[in-house]
């Protein structure tokens, strides 16, 4: 007899594929095609909106805006990126790692979003907000807000997190682990259907949660 899959299932995050030389890349621009790429040069605001970016690695970016809107991201990573502003609405991110460095605004809404890690990043704002998202673990971050409003994810995990406030609102989740995730509040708890809690967190939750089902709590 087969054993049953433990729950939750963890995200089945790879590393990018990428190759053992690059092609060195001065930029990136609308609509770019770059294969194989070492990138840099990045400053300022960077329009890069509806670029395909397939084996490539970007390092110790700075700039004041991103501007990632329906890009194709495919085995990408992004080494110290600081950024005011990453807008990626509508981009197709799969095998991407970012590692380090610090965000203003990292805007993914409508993405769609598999095998990717951020790990160790400083964001004042992450918004997932109707994004399809598969296979996504966050480890070692800071987060001032977290935003997932009507996201649909699966297998996906915090590690080692700290987040203030997060909108769960019309959240879609399946194996979700919330486990490492320390966050300040929830906007919506009865969103958090079929999120893996400690106990902890759910006795810091009961207020909220009995709120929710209107549940009348006395001595």
């Amino acid at each position: 007899m087969a054993r049953p899959l433990a729950y939750p299932l963890a995200p089945r995050v790879s590393a990018p594929d990428l190759p053992r030389e690059f092609f060195d890349v001065i930029g990136l621009e609308r609509r770019g095609d770059h294969l194989q790429a070492s990138i840099g040069g990045l400053s300022g605001e960077v329009d890069a909106s509806h670029a395909a970016l397939t084996e490539c690695i970007v390092a110790a970016a700075s700039v004041d805006r991103l501007d990632l809107t329906g890009a194709t991201l495919v085995d990408v990573e992004f080494n110290g990126l600081r950024a005011t502003s990453v807008r990626g609405a509508d981009a197709r991110l799969r095998r991407v790692l970012l590692t380090g460095g610090r965000i203003g605004t990292l805007d993914l809404g409508a993405a769609g979003i598999d095998e990717v890690e951020l790990r160790g990043i400083r964001i004042d704002y992450l918004s997932l907000g109707g994004a399809k998202v598969e296979d996504l673990r966050v480890a070692d971050c800071a987060i001032e807000t977290l935003d997932l409003p009507q996201a649909t994810l699966t297998r996906v995990r915090f590690e080692n997190t700290r987040a203030g406030e997060v909108d769960t609102r019309g959240m879609r989740a399946d194996s979700v682990d919330f486990r490492g995730l320390d966050a300040a509040a929830y906007l919506d708890v009865s969103s958090l259907r079929r999120v893996t809690l400690t106990p902890w967190q759910v006795e810091q939750l009961a207020p909220a949660f009995a709120a929710a089902l209107a549940t009348d709590v006395q001595d």
